[in-house]
């Protein structure tokens, strides 16, 4: 494994901090810097670039964002044992790097940015992907803050955020979300052996870039709406819609959809379709 810096190898700053990867936030630390690097560059040319990055743990991705060019890191970190490896981060990359002590769900991040743009490059706790993704996606100002997204995911999660009604078992309303705002791509595998410790399975990078454009729609009548069809998605429109809806099946109709369908089978622009008739006539 080739160096990307004059830093000590990742392994080593591990050991040297104590910094055993805690379960209960999710954390599986990647050591290989070549790998980091590939990740890194997978977001595109940095330099110049303003990046955010979620639970760095020791610092591996931010070095790999660093040395590819960033020229400013804000790194989200919750556990404090994590925060003198990467000061020394900090120290060998000065004015570049700022560390942030809190939680990635609490921390408003578009304040940090002065008006900017940002970049969100990271790989992400699992138990906090998911709900840092659509609070990304539902934010009130489109286009939004970020310009892109690169993140790492379990590989079902990864393959849920792509899915189209074809890939029926993995299409949902987190599809939807992410679809209706966003292009959305897997862009390679990782293997659970390449973490410390490995998880039970596969990862993902996803990549979203933000349409500049997307269709208008209420996103909270869309998520409404999604979170019925597919909370009861083995039945049809016109019955799962029962609990959000009175006579779903006019609306359903009045939407150009066909009442006997499912929401598996529904695009994103036939679900955003339905919530402007929705939105258009309540």
């Amino acid at each position: 494994m080739s160096q990307i810096d004059s830093l000590p190898p990742l392994r080593e700053v591990v050991e040297r901090h104590g910094l055993m990867a805690q379960k209960s936030l999710g954390q599986n630390f990647l050591y290989d810097l070549n790998l980091t690097s590939r990740i890194a560059r997978s977001a595109g040319a940095l330099e110049g670039e303003t990046v955010v990055e979620i639970g760095p743990g020791p610092g591996g991705l931010t070095r790999a964002l660093l040395a590819n060019g960033a020229a400013r890191v804000i790194a989200i970190e919750r556990d404090r044992r994590c925060l003198p490896a990467l000061e020394e981060i900090a120290a060998h990359y000065p004015g570049r790097l700022e560390v942030v002590d809190g939680d990635a769900l609490a921390v408003d991040l578009s304040s940090r940015l002065d008006g900017g743009k940002a970049r969100i490059i990271a790989n992400l706790p699992y138990n906090i992907g998911t709900p840092l993704l659509v609070g990304w996606l539902n934010l009130d100002s489109w286009p939004p803050w970020w310009t892109s997204l690169t993140l790492m995911f379990q590989r079902e999660v990864a393959e849920r955020i792509v899915a189209t009604p074809e890939q029926r078992a993995d299409y949902g309303r987190l599809a939807v979300l992410c679809n209706w705002r966003c292009e959305t791509k897997i862009l390679f595998d990782v293997p659970r052996t390449a973490f410390v410790p490995p998880p039970k399975i596969t990862s993902a990078v996803v990549q979203l870039l933000p349409r500049q454009n997307p269709e208008p729609c209420d996103r909270r009548l869309l998520e409404r709406i999604t979170l019925a069809a597919f909370g009861q998605r083995r039945k049809m429109l016109r019955q799962s819609l029962k609990a959000v809806l009175a006579e779903p099946g006019a609306w359903i109709e009045a939407a150009g959809l066909v009442p006997t369908a499912r929401a598996e089978e529904i695009p994103v622009a036939g679900f955003v379709r339905l919530a402007n008739t929705l939105s258009e006539h309540a």
